[in-house]
Formats: structure tokens, C-alpha cells, sequence
């Protein structure tokens, strides 16, 4: 029986080449982005919005699917944000999740959500990434898809960060 892996990777930290270059390493051939707007603000990743970060994906031979099912709301986003007032973090430099949004998240989306498609999906060859924005994954819901995705379906994970 063969290993069943994927990877995660965030937008903060990564240019678009380097992002790229790090997908390359892992052998990525299929993105599944699990934003809900598949924005980013500031100049510096301009590349990761949808347009440009699917013809860049295209041109690099990765697929790309967006698992919107997977995202997590504008309430629970607003209530993460909140925690980070709370603790005055910036959504870019959180370290961890907040207990709330984590138990609200997993019980919202992704005691709902059908996983076994995107397992079902794998590359035979190669590898899926899960995409969302945060750079460190333990500040992002898609390390909680990705833990039940273990726990569930024995897929090993691997947390991409930038170099």
C-alpha cells in the first residue's frame, strides 16, 4: 500500500518565484486552495491573488482547485481576529489558533466536509498542497483539515514554510 502525503504552504514569507520553486521541491502537481476570498492585500503578494496565482500554477504544470467548502467564514474569521485584538497579534505575525475558532471551525466546516474526494484525488505521482494565506501553519485552519486528514484518513502531512 502506498504512502498517502500531502503538504501545506501559506502566502506570508514567499515571493511568487520562491513560492513556486518551494511547491517544485515537494513535488507538488496539485493545489487545493481552501481560502474563502482568494485575495491577498499588499503589493508584495499580488501573486497569490487568484487570477495570477492559477496562470502561474498553470505555467509550473500544477493544477489548481479551490475547496471554498473547506474555508472558514466571515463570522469565524472575525472571530479570530477578535482574539488577535485580544492578544494584539497581527493576523500576519499569529502563532496559534484561538481555542474558540478552532472548536467552532471543526464543528462548522469540517465535521461537515467530505474529505474522502480529496483523498480519493491524490496524485499517484507527486504530491496535494493545501494553500491558505498564514505562513506558519498552526495559525491556520489548514492545519486543522490537515490533522483530520490524518487522524482519519492516514495521510502523512508536511508543513511547508519559506527558506
Amino acid at each position: 500500500m502506498s504512502v498517502l502525503r500531502m503538504v501545506t504552504i501559506g502566502v506570508y514569507g514567499f515571493g511568487g518565484e520562491s513560492f513556486l520553486q518551494r511547491l517544485r521541491q515537494a513535488d507538488v502537481r496539485r493545489l487545493l486552495d481552501v481560502r474563502q476570498r482568494r485575495g491577498v492585500r499588499g503589493p508584495e503578494y499580488a501573486w497569490a491573488n487568484a487570477g495570477r496565482l492559477q496562470a502561474a500554477l498553470a505555467h509550473a504544470g500544477i493544477a489548481y482547485e479551490h475547496h471554498r467548502e473547506l474555508a472558514p467564514t466571515t463570522e469565524l474569521r472575525h472571530l479570530q481576529y477578535a482574539e488577535d485584538d485580544r492578544q494584539g497579534v497581527g493576523k500576519r505575525s499569529r502563532r496559534e489558533l484561538a481555542a474558540e475558532y478552532t472548536r467552532r471551525y471543526t464543528t462548522e466546516i469540517l465535521d461537515h466536509a467530505d474529505l474522502t474526494p480529496i483523498v480519493s484525488e491524490l496524485p499517484g505521482r507527486g504530491t496535494a498542497a493545501l494553500l491558505c494565506v498564514e505562513r506558519d501553519p498552526e495559525a491556520c485552519h489548514r492545519s486543522l483539515i490537515a490533522q483530520r486528514l490524518t487522524e482519519q484518513h492516514h495521510v502523512t502531512i508536511e508543513h511547508l514554510r519559506p527558506l
